[in-house]
């Protein structure tokens, strides 16, 4: 049982059984430097390992796919890329009610109810992955179960919202989505090596869901023993239908789908395109366990996010975004270059450095969204208008999250029609040429060359 501060700044604060808390007020200084910031750090660290975990579980079978038909599993080539996308799809649309899934049960609940759902994908997987004559719709639907993993990000970020002061916000928000983002590699790394340890002739890959298990126990047991439950965190239903009338948030959400949507997109897919392309380089083999270098794609990925919110801090999201995505159309035509040449290192090369370009340009796009809603209420009704602005801007950040998101689905679809259609991947690539530069061009175009009050509070 938590017991009430005894400061007078922190006196304000009661709890309640449930760990539920009245009065929080992160901006109130004394508050916070008296007991606040230990609350919300603590709450922050395990909101972290539980959207970790979600990111796990959302992209497991992106590396459990390419390992089925080495158990026996008869699948074509488009029934593996509906295997990895499906949980995209499913994690994209979970991410709209998991937005206000916080103001109503509460942040701790509902980290609660989210991490122990992760529990069905982890076990489904670890159960029918035994059974190679299962039929392919069930595998389909324990794979889109794994959507439920994608759905975290949302909630664990609107929930961090409320914990922290605005000035403390940006770092706290960015700490907990690159927590979360890189569980993604960790999973593509661990789960070649702990599926073929010790294996003799067989693959082990029911591990792939059991390892997970005991972790997310522990997730939901940190979060009922840790975290807390505000009060003060309320749905802005307001905020959100102003924020949809607003047409920088289609602008965003469709830069967003251009950024995260190619990270999750192509971080799903990475295994088996190597495992396509490459299929001598698909594991290398340390003893007897198998490491994937696919883990690198999405851990790049995942790191450059941070640098992509600074470097937009200093220079602007928008020139940083547009550079970003003049990177991702550089990158991915080298890529298609090296392609025909069969040079499996040039190959990786041009992938990470694609995943560079998308985690800088990811956190630009993120960083420019409240940036773009705060300049819109400025310019247009002066500070009450901003107060309002800021409101839509929280709101919009939910939102092209979830929006963005999408682009894991439609990534591996889209190489999904090229292969069979053209015999290779090509085709799909330069698709994504054209789409980066036509999305530098419309970043260019909207935050660029208008020198007006909006661009002055973005570049």
């Amino acid at each position: 049982m938590i017991q009430a501060a005894t400061t007078d700044h922190t006196a304000q604060l009661r709890f309640r059984p449930g760990r539920w808390i009245d009065g929080w007020d992160a901006e109130d200084a004394g508050q916070w430097e008296s007991g606040g910031r230990a609350i919300a750090q603590r709450n922050l660290a395990w909101s972290v390992f539980a959207e970790f975990l979600g990111f796990v579980i959302w992209q497991l079978w992106s590396i459990t796919v390419v390992m089925l038909p080495e158990a026996g599993f008869s699948l074509t080539s488009a029934q593996q890329f509906w295997l990895i996308s499906v949980a995209s799809l499913v994690g994209a649309t979970l991410r709209f009610p998991y937005t206000f899934a916080v103001a109503r049960f509460g942040g701790r609940n509902w980290t609660m109810i989210s991490a122990a759902l992760l529990l069905i994908p982890a076990i489904g997987l670890a159960i029918v992955v035994n059974f190679p004559d299962a039929p392919y719709a069930v595998l389909l639907v324990i794979a889109a179960l794994g959507g439920l993993g994608g759905g975290n990000f949302a909630s664990s970020m609107a929930n961090i919202t409320f914990f922290f002061p605005q000035r403390e916000k940006g770092y706290a928000l960015g700490l907990n989505a690159a927590g979360g983002n890189i569980g993604a590699a960790v999973a593509q790394f661990l789960v070649p090596i702990v599926v073929t340890l010790g294996a003799a002739a067989t693959l082990r890959i029911e591990l792939a869901g059991w390892i997970w298990v005991p972790l997310i126990v522990v997730a939901v047991w940190g979060a009922w023993r840790y975290m807390d439950n505000l009060s003060e965190a309320k749905s802005d239903t307001a905020g959100t239908a102003a924020a949809l009338r607003e047409p920088h948030l289609w602008i965003m959400a469709l830069l967003y789908v251009g950024t995260f949507g190619s990270f999750i997109g192509f971080a799903g897919v990475f295994p088996k395109l190597i495992a396509d392309v490459f299929p001598q380089f698909s594991t290398f083999h340390i003893g007897s366990a198998a490491v994937s270098l696919a883990f690198l794609g999405a851990l790049v990925g995942s790191l450059a996010r941070p640098y992509g919110g600074r470097l937009a801090d200093r220079f602007g999201g928008a020139i940083v975004a547009v550079c970003a995505f003049a990177a991702m159309a550089a990158a991915t035509v080298a890529l298609i270059l090296a392609l025909p040449r069969g040079g499996f290192w040039a190959f990786l090369a041009c992938f990470v450095a694609l995943f560079c370009a998308t985690g800088i340009g990811n956190g630009a796009t993120y960083r420019m969204i409240p940036a773009i809603f705060a300049a819109r209420g400025a310019a247009t009704a002066g500070e009450e208008h901003s107060v309002g602005a800021r409101r839509q801007g929280a709101a919009a950040l939910g939102l092209i999250s979830a929006i963005g998101a999408y682009g894991g689905f439609l990534v591996p679809q889209v190489l999904n029609l090229s292969q069979p259609s053209t015999g290779s991947y090509a085709l799909a690539f330069w698709c994504f040429v054209g789409c980066y530069l036509a999305l530098g061009l419309i970043t260019a175009a909207v935050y660029l060359v208008p020198r007006d009050a909006l661009d002055r509070r973005i570049v």
